[in-house]
């Protein structure tokens, strides 16, 4: 006779908790235990291209600042070359194209120092327009959301990116556009961040 096969029921999911920012990103959260904190360089020294910051805030639903949510940050170079393995030799010595910011507990608010992406090949040989990707995570989210930045002043690469041309409403599309100022002589980008409600984000199921 023939044994019934025995299930583990599903485990409750659980959102991040409200530490999350104190165990990926101690340093950003005043917890200062490593000798060089994670995440923190994203294009280093030698990287070439125009230098940028980007900064923004992180909204909820009603509108109100998320003043614990992490996010991870992953861009190209401004040659559009991503830092892996297979680019060896490709990339400026000391460029990630990686890194982890928290969102500021008084305020919202969140920035992080890096180059201009250059525009990258897509899948298909299709170019996609330079854009920094990025993945939320926060106490609240379930499943961390993964959404993109790309830049106003992009505009003819941004009419021609295979991504942005999915989404069909241009209302919808720009909240993935961050508008540039210059502050100080820098350039810098703004990219505010609503997890639901009117103009709520454009996330991506990958």
């Amino acid at each position: 006779m023939l044994q019934q096969p025995h299930y583990l029921k599903e485990t409750p999911s659980q959102t991040a908790g409200p530490y999350v920012h104190i165990g990926l990103a101690p340093g950003a959260a005043g917890f200062e235990i490593f000798d060089q904190e994670l995440g923190r360089d994203i294009a280093g020294p030698n990287a070439k291209g125009e230098r940028i910051r980007v900064e923004g805030m992180v909204t909820d639903g009603t509108g109100s600042p998320v003043k614990d949510a992490l996010l991870e940050i992953w861009q190209a170079n401004a040659d559009g070359i991503y830092a892996h393995p297979e680019h060896a030799g490709a990339v400026e010595d000391g460029f990630r194209g990686w890194g982890r910011v928290i969102t500021d507990f008084g305020t919202g608010e969140w920035g992080f120092d890096s180059v201009k992406p250059g525009p990258v090949m897509g899948r298909n040989g299709n170019i996609m327009a330079p854009h920094i990707n990025m993945w939320i995570v926060a106490r609240g989210i379930n499943t961390g959301l993964n959404t993109r930045i790309y830049f106003e002043d992009e505009d003819e690469a941004n009419a021609a990116d295979p991504v942005l041309g999915i989404i069909e409403w241009e209302r919808r599309r720009q909240t993935l556009i961050a508008k540039p100022s210059i502050r100080n002589g820098q350039t810098i980008y703004r990219f505010d961040i609503r997890l639901q409600g009117q103009d709520e984000t454009v996330f991506f199921d990958i």
